[in-house]
C-alpha cells in the first residue's frame, strides 16, 4: 500500500509564489515544489488553470461574449447596488 501524496508546500505558499509560477519566472527549485504541490491539490490546479485561461483570453485580444442570462443578472446586480449606494446617500 503506498502512503499518500503529501504536498510539500501549503495552499497559501503556492499562492504567495502563484504569480511567478505562472510568468514562467521562478527557479528551478520553485517550480519542483510547485509541481509536488499540484500534483496532489486539485482546488490548486484548479487556481492555475483558470489563472492561465484568463491570462490567455486578456493576451488573444478578442472580446468574450457573456451570455445573455448572466448579462442580465449582472445588469440588475449592478442597477440594485447603484440604487443602493445612491439612496443611502441621498437621504
Amino acid at each position: 500500500m503506498s502512503e499518500p501524496l503529501v504536498p510539500a508546500m501549503t495552499c497559501e505558499e503556492l499562492l504567495k509564489a502563484l504569480n511567478d509560477y505562472v510568468d514562467d519566472q521562478t527557479v528551478l527549485a520553485v517550480c519542483r515544489e510547485f509541481a509536488a504541490h499540484l500534483a496532489g491539490c486539485n482546488p490548486c490546479q484548479i487556481v492555475v488553470d483558470n489563472i492561465r485561461n484568463t491570462i490567455q483570453l486578456y493576451k488573444s485580444g478578442e472580446p468574450y461574449p457573456m451570455p445573455p442570462e448572466f448579462s442580465a443578472r449582472l445588469r440588475l446586480a449592478l442597477q440594485a447596488k447603484w440604487q443602493e449606494t445612491f439612496s443611502k446617500t441621498n437621504q
